[in-house]
């Protein structure tokens, strides 16, 4: 992740992780080539293409709400990223189809809007090259709000920031704070807000006079998660809803600590994003709002294992992470 991209889960790759899932679970959902992990509390993560998404019906007072030309055209072009991460937006086992937490929610947000969703998975810059050009309506793509990129962006939000500490399954060790991770071995990934809040946390307990945070890096996940089942290391800090995942489908680690992606002071929070003044975060804040209302935000959260970053409202523009955090 650069540090640009604030918690994005660009480093669970998502070929790595449905294989992992499909090797955990023989179990069939539906038919021939459908396969679907079971996470321990009874929750299936389905991976095929045949996905039937939650949908929603139309609101003509809210598809009103829509500039002239997204209605005239009829389509809500979504952007993410192509080197997305299960289970925000990546590749179903057809690799061609884009499934998770996140095109689940474009998708219902296109249905009360009145408007077809189109996906676009491109390279992470590529999503703002898109927007500022105004080839993309829209980016669905973990993107946090940021004070930095509200000089450019609009933002509609629809999920806490949340960045999380896996270990391995059946710890009794739990982090809260910085002295919860004194003197121990915590890998994370260079250049991200993640390793920023680690490093703070560590010159916290060094000035506490505890023992300062082994920081460790490493190229892939695949090293990291080797690592840390060996006992190389404590704990992998990372993006929550990846870290979730990997826990539910692996079996082997858990998540003893979650945390705020914009540091202690403020909650981060996850946006719809568009370019700034386009007329389009109003409608797609109040399609959010009849969606939680309504249940269908809260079913897709349920889906994909991440109610705990459940928002009661979609705020327009609400204070992001810092200029001096970005």
């Amino acid at each position: 992740m650069r540090p640009f991209r604030t918690a994005a889960a660009v480093t669970v790759l998502a070929t790595a992780l449905t294989l992992t899932a499909c090797g955990a679970s023989g179990t069939s959902a539906g038919g021939a080539g459908q396969q679907s992990v079971t996470e321990a509390n009874g929750v299936s993560f389905n991976l095929t293409a045949n996905q039937h998404r939650y949908t929603a019906p139309e609101d003509p007072k809210l598809a009103a709400e829509v500039p002239a030309a997204i209605r005239a055209r009829g389509t809500l072009e979504v952007v993410d990223s192509a080197q997305g991460a299960a289970p925000l937006s990546f590749f179903a086992t057809d690799n061609r189809t884009v499934i998770g937490v996140e095109p689940d929610l474009a998708s219902a947000v296109a249905d009360v809007l009145g408007l077809k969703v189109q996906f676009h998975p491109v390279d992470w810059a590529q999503i703002f090259v898109g927007l500022d050009s105004g080839k993309y309506d829209v980016g669905f793509s973990n993107i946090t709000d940021t004070e930095l990129r509200k000089q450019k962006y609009d933002f509609a939000t629809y999920r806490k920031d949340n960045i999380a500490f896996e270990a391995r399954k059946g710890t009794t060790w739990r982090i809260n704070g910085p002295k919860d991770v004194a003197g121990k071995t915590i890998a994370v990934s260079s250049g991200t807000t993640q390793e920023k809040i680690l490093l703070d946390w560590s010159h916290q307990d060094v000035a506490a006079g505890l023992k300062p945070v082994d920081v460790k890096y490493y190229s892939t996940d695949s090293d990291t998660y080797l690592a840390l089942q060996s006992g190389r290391i404590d704990a992998y800090l990372g993006p929550n809803p990846t870290a979730q995942y990997h826990a539910a489908v692996s079996g082997q680690t858990e998540v003893v600590g979650v945390v705020s992606g914009a540091g202690e002071a403020l909650q981060g929070l996850i946006g719809a994003t568009t370019k700034k003044d386009s007329g389009l975060v109003t409608p797609l804040a109040d399609a959010i709002d009849e969606l939680i209302a309504d249940g269908t935000y809260g079913k897709i959260l349920v889906r994909w294992g991440l109610t705990s970053e459940a928002l009661t409202s979609s705020r327009i523009n609400p204070p992001g992470l810092p200029l001096s955090n970005s």
